[in-house]
């Protein structure tokens, strides 16, 4: 069991330098799903029979004990040496290979669970969500508000609450679902988006916008033109950036684009059944569904909700539309 154990853990060990340094693409849904099963196994193993086993070899030790002293106690010796409390400690103790499965099981099954089926977390890792989320920010996603869904599959076996206009939603990238990239969702299927001149419409309706005082971008060093917008019953910020053409430049030949009128002024798309329209909230420096297409329902990851920590300020924890 030593040798295998040994193997198994040296594969994870590969697996994960081999993602750490670009060789494979890491899945850690599935990652996690297997060390969850073959931990499990190795839990239940040591329950029903490496625990018994040893708790059986003890006993047998305790007795071999009793039995010597018996004898020697009738010869009349009724002193001996000898403690086997150290002895037994170290038969009762549970090997490497078992810490380091069985041991560990517990904490991976609650971790799988919860980042299954609960809260997942994420960082953000561009400006395209500034001035909602800012890069470095940590995020929960909630993983059954939309549905639960089976992880690794990603299949949906509740209804859970259809996303709406102005959620903030977790998916899975379509030109590459190993990706999980996060905007807000505009477009609902069967919807009308239109993107001119750096105007939002949805079926024929504007969304009215009002300006707010100018947002610096720390990372830019520069100020952008700020503004309010509601989604929904969602009010958020956004911001435009002037020095930035209202067209699309070079978008992806997607499933749908068919559907998608691309002019000087921006883009006009009817939105698919069963798919969403995603925008980002820093509007000129955001790649989404305007250059790559519509999210299909099954690449949805989750909504999010709350930012649980950022390291360079503090302030930032909390909850955000």
């Amino acid at each position: 069991m030593q040798a295998l154990t040994s193997a198994i853990l040296a594969a994870f060990a590969l697996y994960i330098g081999a993602w750490y340094f670009g060789v494979v693409e890491g899945n850690f849904a599935l990652l996690l799903f297997l060390a969850s099963l073959i931990t499990g196994i190795y839990w239940i193993a040591e329950r029903v029979y490496f625990l018994p086993r040893r708790k059986a070899a003890a006993l047998a030790l305790e007795a071999h004990d009793a039995k010597r002293r018996a004898e020697l106690q009738t010869l009349g010796i009724t002193q001996v040496d000898g403690d086997i409390a150290q002895a037994k400690v170290r038969l009762l103790m549970q090997p490497w290979w078992l810490d380091w499965t069985a041991g560990l099981f517990p904490v991976i099954i609650v971790v799988f669970l919860m980042r299954s089926f609960l809260f997942e977390p994420f960082k953000i890792p561009s400006g395209s969500m500034i001035p909602t989320l800012l890069v470095g920010d940590l995020i929960l996603v909630n993983k059954f508000a939309y549905g639960i869904r089976l992880p690794v599959l990603n299949l949906k076996i509740t209804e859970g609450t259809p996303p709406q206009r102005g959620d903030v939603m977790v998916f899975r990238y379509p030109p590459k679902p190993s990706l999980d990239y996060i905007k807000r969702v505009v477009g609902l299927p069967g919807d009308t988006v239109a993107y001119l001149n750096k105007r939002l419409t949805i079926n024929g309706k504007t969304i009215e916008t009002k300006a707010l005082p100018e947002f610096f971008d720390e990372d830019a060093m520069r100020y952008f033109k700020q503004f309010e917008e509601t989604l929904g019953d969602k009010p958020h910020r956004l911001l435009n950036d002037d020095d930035r053409p209202a067209f699309v430049p070079g978008a992806d030949p997607f499933e749908g684009r068919a559907g998608c009128n691309y002019t000087i002024e921006g883009v006009t798309c009817k939105v698919p059944e069963g798919s969403y329209f995603m925008m980002g909230d820093n509007r000129d420096n955001s790649l989404d569904s305007r250059y790559w297409g519509f999210v299909p329902d099954k690449n949805i990851v989750g909504k999010a909700f709350f930012v649980w920590m950022n390291f360079s300020s503090l302030k930032r924890i909390g909850f955000f539309n």
